[in-house]
Formats: C-alpha cells, sequence, structure tokens
C-alpha cells in the first residue's frame, strides 16, 4: 500500500483552510491543518510534509517569521513552502516571500487549478524521493549481507534480490523521467526543477551502485551519497 503524502495547511481563519481542503482533496494526500504559525511548527516536529501552504497574515507569528524557522530547523528546511497571501504590496512583497524561502508565492483569489497543479508537482517530488530511499535502503542491507558472505567464504549477492531491487528501481527512475519532461513542458518553477535535477542525480548514484552488484562486474561499489 502506498503511503500518502503530508500536506501542511497554515493560516488563522478556518473558512480557509476549509477552502483549501476542498481544493486539494481531489489529490487524495492527507492535508493537516495549522491555525498558526505556532502550530504549525509545532507539527512539523513530528511529521514529514512533501509542502506546506502558508498564509502570510496571521497574528502573532506571521507567516514570513514561521518559514524562518521552518529554515533554519535541520528537519525542516527543505520542505517546499507556499505563500499564500490576500494582499499585494507589489514586487517588494513579493521579494520578501522569496527571500524567506519560499518557492512559490500566490495573491488571493487565486486559481483553484492552478494551485491544485503546483501543489501536485510536490507531492509528486516528494513520493519519488520516498521510493528512492526505500531502494537505497534495500540496497544497503544488499550490501551488507553480501560483504557478511564474502567473510564468511560464501555467495554472491542473491539474483533474485538484485532483480527485485532493479526492478523497483527501474519504475522509480521512469517515473521520475516523466515528471522531469513535465516540469519541462510546462516551464514549471526553477525550485521544482532544481529538485527534480536532484532525484535524477540520486537514482543515477544508486543505479551504478546496484549494477556494480551483478556478477562479473568487480564486486560493489561504495553507496552513492543520499544528501
Amino acid at each position: 500500500m502506498v503511503q500518502k503524502a503530508k500536506i501542511l495547511l497554515v493560516d488563522d481563519r478556518p473558512e480557509n483552510l476549509l477552502a483549501l481542503e476542498a481544493i486539494l482533496s481531489a489529490l487524495d494526500q492527507t492535508l493537516v491543518r495549522a491555525s498558526s504559525g505556532e502550530e504549525a511548527l509545532k507539527a512539523l516536529l513530528t511529521d514529514d510534509f512533501a509542502v506546506i501552504l502558508l498564509d502570510v497574515q496571521m497574528p502573532g507569528m506571521d507567516g514570513f517569521e514561521t518559514a524562518a524557522h521552518i529554515k533554519r530547523r535541520e528537519r525542516t528546511r527543505d520542505i517546499p513552502i507556499i505563500f499564500l497571501t490576500a494582499i499585494n504590496h507589489g514586487p517588494h512583497h513579493t521579494f520578501r516571500g522569496y527571500a524567506a524561502g519560499a518557492v512559490d508565492y500566490i495573491s488571493k483569489p487565486f486559481d483553484p487549478w492552478v494551485l491544485r497543479a503546483k501543489v501536485s508537482v510536490f507531492v509528486e517530488l516528494y513520493m519519488k524521493n520516498c521510493q528512492l530511499r526505500e531502494q537505497a535502503a534495500l540496497l544497503r542491507l544488499q550490501l551488507e549481507g553480501g560483504g557478511k558472505g564474502a567473510a564468511g567464504g560464501s555467495k554472491e549477492p542473491s539474483g533474485g534480490i538484485l532483480a527485485e531491487l532493479s526492478a523497483r528501481l527501474a519504475a522509480v527512475e521512469e517515473q521520475a523521467e516523466a515528471l522531469s519532461k513535465q516540469l519541462d513542458d510546462d516551464s514549471a518553477d526553477a525550485a521544482a526543477v532544481a529538485t527534480a535535477a536532484h532525484l535524477e542525480r540520486k537514482l543515477t548514484g544508486l543505479r551504478r551502485a546496484l549494477d556494480a552488484l551483478e556478477p562479473g562486474t568487480g564486486g560493489p561499489s561504495p553507496m552513492p551519497s543520499q544528501n
């Protein structure tokens, strides 16, 4: 069963949260509400999120301050933030949003279709990264198992396990390639394109490590960095 991604919705007005839930419900992911910056930071302590939709104008800790806290934390600094605002003070205000670490800055009222499409891209990237981490963990176990076998005087890595890993990795590679083409066609946000490129580089490194386990290739190579 595929794990659903979590999307954090941050707004002090319940009617706005309800509207966001209605727009994003079609994505069939887990939507988590937060009615303040403090509540959002608390949710981020325990859960992993694919993307954060963050209202700019909130009493107490506003969206800019909340984003600054998110970007200072090691655990959360790479989560994409989409700012939502009902005001427009011109380029300076928009620049402040990007300077705070946002990948996008959308003024209300916004087009529901556009917002849903933007969020779906980051959900897809998050899911591909989750799949990649799973494949890397399986490969690491295989490498460790192969090393123990060699120390005991046996055995190359199991062909069945290698075939399973290769098939799973091929599926992720195919999906990542399709997503990259979609981003190129849509002239998507630079942050989404950069994230997709980073994902493809990690996939390439993992494929090389997996190929090195095949019989006759000279044995395992070091695991690729997952940074």
